[in-house]
């Protein structure tokens, strides 16, 4: 990694509003809580959650061009909401700009948006701390938070049910992975029943 871990901080903080590094803030606490809770290494939990937003505010172009210039990356977003962008695109630079090479973390900040089918346990940690980190309030985020405490499978579950309904509500599209990735938790939880049952 390039930067120490005041460095990064640092660094991540000059690209966004006070408002939104306050939230980055308590995703990094809560993401920490979370990963100490269910059994993920709290460091990359941590840096996954410092970067998770790193993109965020960078102009729509920008990011654009970092999505086609970069093959790994779903050139598939384009084609939807550009709220779901800033994901990727740190998906992206975490590595380019600031040197975190490490699959794991970077994979945590490409899917802390959407969800994937198959989310590893830091990917969940991170995903289910930038819907649960204090300085939440939207309806439904304390049911979202009740849920988190049982698992971090049902913390997600209710928190992409959340994002469906609202979407449902505005008429909007959504995004088809955030569906197959509530799917796919709900098969989690059915086998781990199963499993327990056996």
């Amino acid at each position: 990694m390039k930067y120490s871990r005041e460095q990064l901080m640092e660094a991540v903080s000059g690209q966004m509003p006070e408002k939104r590094w306050k939230h980055t803030l308590g995703v990094m606490h809560t993401s920490v809580e979370l990963a100490q809770r269910y059994g993920a290494d709290p460091d990359k939990a941590e840096l996954a959650a410092i970067l998770h937003d790193v993109a965020k505010y960078w102009p729509v172009q920008q990011m654009e061009e970092v999505i086609r210039s970069h093959p790994e990356c779903n050139q598939e977003l384009l084609e939807h909401d550009k709220q779901l962008w800033h994901s990727e695109v740190g998906y992206c630079v975490a590595a380019r700009d600031y040197g975190v090479d490490d699959p794991e973390i970077r994979n945590a900040i490409r899917w802390h948006t959407s969800g994937r089918v198959g989310m590893s346990l830091l990917d969940k940690v991170v995903c289910l701390a930038d819907y649960i980190e204090p300085g939440r309030d939207f309806p439904g985020v304390e049911h979202i938070r009740k849920q988190a405490k049982k698992s971090l499978e049902q913390g997600l579950i209710a928190g992409f049910d959340s994002t469906i309904t609202l979407l449902l509500e505005k008429k909007k599209v959504i995004f088809p992975l955030t569906v197959l990735s509530r799917n796919d938790l709900i098969q989690q939880l059915k086998q781990r029943k199963t499993e327990v049952h056996e």
